[in-house]
């Protein structure tokens, strides 16, 4: 990651709807350059935090600022700096994908042949150049997210605002888009990217904030995440039913994971050969009750719930907030 100012500040940020409080004294900074993963359930703050930053909301109080600018006395300067790229496209399905993009580079300012231009290279670079031609309204989910991206680029943003961008997208579309995502952080852009899909966030991001009711309940790498919040796990399967049963009550509040229907049943543990022998000589001493178990290394889902008390994208009060 590039070293210098911060890409995004913000520092005592505060939003509130009626008496809904959105953001409670948010302060966060994001460094330029790289993937930058905002995580939250629903209501959390992460798409109103991005409106801010995309000067289409006013805060309260508190400040922000991205490539130097507030976003409230200097919101042109922010505005040329970025580029938001939604929940869902903003194209227009009656215009083939190079009108698209010739019609916005001309929105922005180019001359009629650099817009040619411009559209043509970022129909290659997003790989669309066969579906150049065609309507956007024949282009698949996967498609139509490129072409927003490669719009979101005509006027080439130093930071670029992706708002969960593959909701809906199939897994290989999403892969695809992955890739973009990270071609672009090596191109130097700094990318921040909300998204309730933990893989997305663990597979992209160079750092991860997670907000939990409009606050900063966490940052740092997914490695520091994991290994701050997170813990590994002892997965047991019991011979039968009786077993299972008579486990889970001894375990009590211990248990961080059943499943009866699989007769399974989950306890942290270090990793260490042993923490797990003297697991298993705890919970099994006759040697009859476990079948097969399983060390599990912590994962962003952990994190997650041990931040936030319930899995990503549970719902709550206002969504999408």
């Amino acid at each position: 990651m590039a070293h210098g100012p911060p890409a995004v500040e913000l520092e005592d940020l505060r939003k509130t709807y009626g008496n809904l409080v959105v953001l409670d004294r948010l302060t966060m900074r994001v460094a330029a350059g790289g993937v930058h993963a905002l995580l939250g359930p629903n209501g959390a703050g992460k798409t109103t935090t991005v409106r801010i930053l995309a000067t289409l909301t006013r805060p309260d109080s508190g400040t922000a600022r991205v490539a130097g600018h507030d976003v409230l006395r200097h919101r042109r300067q922010v505005r040329r700096a970025i580029s938001l790229a939604g929940q869902h496209a903003a194209l227009d399905d009656g215009q083939t994908g190079v009108e698209n993009l010739t019609m916005l580079a001309r929105l922005a300012g180019l001359s009629p042949s650099a817009a040619r231009q411009r559209a043509a290279a970022l129909l290659e670079r997003f790989d669309l150049v066969e579906a150049a031609g065609r309507r956007v309204r024949t282009y698949s989910g996967g498609m139509r997210r490129r072409l927003d991206l490669a719009a979101s680029l005509v006027g080439t943003p130093s930071v670029v605002f992706l708002d969960e961008p593959t909701t809906g997208l199939d897994p290989r579309s999403r892969q695809g888009l992955w890739e973009v995502i990270g071609d672009l952080a090596r191109a130097g852009v700094t990318v921040l990217l909300t998204t309730q899909y933990l893989e997305e966030a663990d597979r992209l991001a160079d750092r991860i904030t997670v907000l939990h009711q409009g606050r900063l309940a966490a940052e740092g790498t997914a490695t520091e995440l994991k290994q701050r919040f997170g813990a590994q796990r002892l997965e047991l399967v019991w011979r039968d039913a009786v077993a299972f049963e008579q486990a889970a009550q001894r375990l009590g509040d211990r248990v961080t994971h059943r499943d009866p229907a699989r007769r399974e049943l989950s306890v942290t543990t270090d990793g260490s050969a042993p923490d797990v022998r003297r697991l298993l000589d705890d919970l099994d001493p006759d040697q009859h009750g476990v079948v097969r178990f399983t060390v599990r290394e912590a994962t962003l889902d952990d994190v997650f719930l041990t931040l936030t008390g319930r899995p990503t994208g549970a719902p709550q009060e206002v969504a999408n907030v």
